[in-house]
């Protein structure tokens, strides 16, 4: 089975605000989405969340600029599952996505790839360029 080489990026303008995210996959958009009030947080998570159902199972290589959400599913979130969804300073922002994005990472078989944003990584700025379309109304 060949493991699928995805790139996500969400947007929100202003911050918060309207937001969309994408997933790139071949230079294509294979997932797009729009929600009318959030925040740039909560798109990076939902392009990931979306990504790992995209792969369905398949083994995947997720590229993100959001350092944040790699840290979140692979580092922060198996503790504060152990703690029942609690961290030592209290409550978890956006914990709905937190939950969402741990449970999909691991039943999936998927790697989360950090990648620098806005340093013209020409996938990375692909997924930035339909995130903002996707905010703005477009779909697949």
């Amino acid at each position: 089975m060949q493991k699928k080489i995805l790139w996500t990026d969400g947007s929100a303008s202003p911050n918060p605000g309207p937001g969309g995210f994408a997933v790139i996959e071949d230079d294509h958009p294979v997932a797009l989405g729009r929600e009318p009030d959030t925040t740039n947080i909560r798109m990076e998570a939902r392009a990931l969340i979306a990504a790992i159902e995209y792969a369905d199972g398949t083994p995947a290589e997720i590229h993100t600029d959001s350092e944040f959400w790699v840290n979140v599913a692979t580092k922060w979130a198996p503790t504060w599952e152990k703690n029942n969804w609690r961290k030592k300073s209290g409550e978890i922002k956006n914990l709905d996505l937190v939950k969402q994005l741990y449970q999909l990472y691991n039943e999936g078989s998927v790697e989360l790839v950090w990648t620098r944003g806005h340093v013209g990584t020409p996938e990375n700025e692909l997924a930035d360029e339909w995130a903002n379309k996707a905010r703005k109304g477009a779909t697949l």
